[in-house]
């Protein structure tokens, strides 16, 4: 081996020790007469748990041609997407046991569209980022669908697949026609040409705005939404929640560095179109989620509305941007995490509910998780002190900072709308009288510690916020010095 590929290799350690760990995973879990699940489960846990520690000792730097990149701001971020796979595996074991939809391949999979967030995080070309990105989508499809005899569940992949096709063609359509007209695919070289040739703009403004809308479609931001609430609805309780958190975390992540390395120098063309993004998306997220009935369903008008929040600090095209981006993320992460808890404890009579009238009494009948949600509801409607307020504060200010004060004021406003839906499931709980017999939550050892531990970060973030700014401020910095 030269050592131009032992350090590439070295480069993306994390990312083959998780390929081969989940290899031996899947024929670990075939192998076996009796398969185990539970067993199967936790040791992807642990192999993602091994994984975060490479990437947190990994060194910065390219590999592969330039087309694989290392630094603070992907090593931050793949921490976030592997933090969030795990915390999903931990609260999809005892449902999936109970509910008998133990696939012993659904950790596998989680392991394999995580390796895809990881690659589409650190990719610097458009070819890696198009091999990351199915990467992650493919597993996501499978998963979606996997509990094969609910037509539900079946529905929700079948929709998504077609839809994902849909989003991978106009990303290779767009990626083509940045390549005819810059001559290249690697970011650094694409950001080179674009600073120094006007007369190539109009195609390839064109082919960005395919680009973004194919990545725009995978944080499920309005127009390209529509999937998120069928889907959410439809997939497993454990599924939606994974779908909620570490590919979010990724595709975000995905889209920053896209619009600030290649298409850094078209940031006027590129603005207007996230904050159009970011408009409807906070408009959407807060009028459409009013009348729902459902929790899943809500919880997808409320996270298109949470990726418009996002886009906002993203629209400033700044460093400060960047940073309230990477801040609103993981705080959004926490909260979902946390939510989603929540609703897979959610049962009655035996069988799991999903509807937002079923919380009705739960203060006096589960008054801790009763009030772990409110804490949970609060902060995501953005009230102070708890986290969430500080995660839209920051992306705010990086708007205002940047003169997009419109677009400030109207996600103060659509904050305000969205409050509404979020005290309501206070009220339900705290002053509705149960219309039948006695909420029974699910009894779960995970569920317990993931929700614990999300109520906690929420509560004392105002009290020790400099482990999360620091790190963000350098995760920025990696991409506009």
């Amino acid at each position: 081996m030269t050592a131009f590929q032992f350090n590439d290799l070295l480069a993306a350690l994390p990312e083959v020790k998780l390929a081969a760990l989940a290899l031996l995973l899947l024929l670990l879990a075939v192998l076996p007469k009796k398969q185990n699940y539970r067993l199967v489960s936790w040791l992807a846990v642990a192999t993602l748990a091994f994984t975060g520690v490479l990437v947190a000792c990994s060194h910065e730097g390219t590999a592969f041609g330039g087309m694989f990149v290392s630094d603070k701001f992907s090593i931050y971020m793949k921490l976030l997407a592997l933090g969030g796979s795990a915390v999903s595996l931990v609260m999809a074991t005892a449902y999936l046991e109970r509910e008998n939809v133990n696939r012993i391949e659904y950790p596998v999979l989680v392991l394999f569209a995580t390796l895809g967030m990881m690659l589409m995080i650190s990719a610097n070309s458009l070819i890696a980022l198009y091999m990351g990105l199915e990467l992650q989508s493919l597993p996501l499809y499978v998963l979606a669908a996997i509990r094969r005899d609910s037509v539900r569940s079946t529905e929700a992949g079948l929709k998504y697949f077609v839809l994902g096709a849909l989003s991978s063609g106009l990303f290779l359509y767009g990626a083509s026609l940045v390549y005819g007209y810059s001559g290249s695919v690697d970011f650094p070289q694409i950001a080179g040409v674009l600073q120094g040739g006007s007369a190539l703009l109009p195609g390839v403004v064109t082919g960005m705005v395919l680009v973004l809308a194919a990545l725009a479609f995978k944080i499920s931001a309005v127009p390209f939404h529509m999937w998120a609430p069928d889907v959410y609805e439809g997939a497993p309780t454990p599924v939606t929640a994974f779908f909620a958190i570490a590919p979010k975390v990724a595709a975000i992540a995905l889209l920053t560095r896209v619009l600030t390395v290649p298409f850094g120098g078209m940031a006027a063309e590129w603005q207007q179109v996230i904050v159009a993004i970011s408009v409807l998306s906070m408009l959407l997220g807060a009028v459409a989620a009013v009348v729902q009935t459902n929790i899943k369903r809500l919880l997808a008008y409320s996270s298109i509305g949470h990726m418009g929040y996002a886009l906002v600090g993203l629209a400033a095209a700044s460093a400060a941007g960047v940073q309230a981006v990477v801040i609103y993320m993981t705080i959004y992460a926490v909260m979902g995490a946390g939510a989603f808890s929540v609703v897979l404890m959610m049962k009655k009579d035996g069988k799991m509910v999903e509807e937002i009238g079923d919380l009705a009494g739960l203060g006096k009948s589960q008054p801790l998780l009763a009030f772990a949600m409110a804490v949970l509801m609060f902060s995501m409607a953005g009230i102070p002190p708890l986290a969430g307020f500080f995660g839209k504060l920051f992306v705010f200010q990086a708007a205002v900072a940047a003169g997009l004060y419109t677009l400030a004021v109207v996600g103060v406003l659509t904050s305000v709308v969205a409050a509404y839906y979020y005290i309501r499931i206070v009220k339900v709980m705290y002053f509705e009288e149960p219309r039948t017999a006695g909420f029974d939550a699910a009894r779960d050892r995970g569920l317990n510690f993931v929700l614990a531990a999300a109520t906690l970060a929420v509560l004392v973030f105002i009290v020790v916020p400099a482990p999360v700014l620091t790190s963000a401020h350098a995760a920025a910095l990696a991409l506009l010095p």
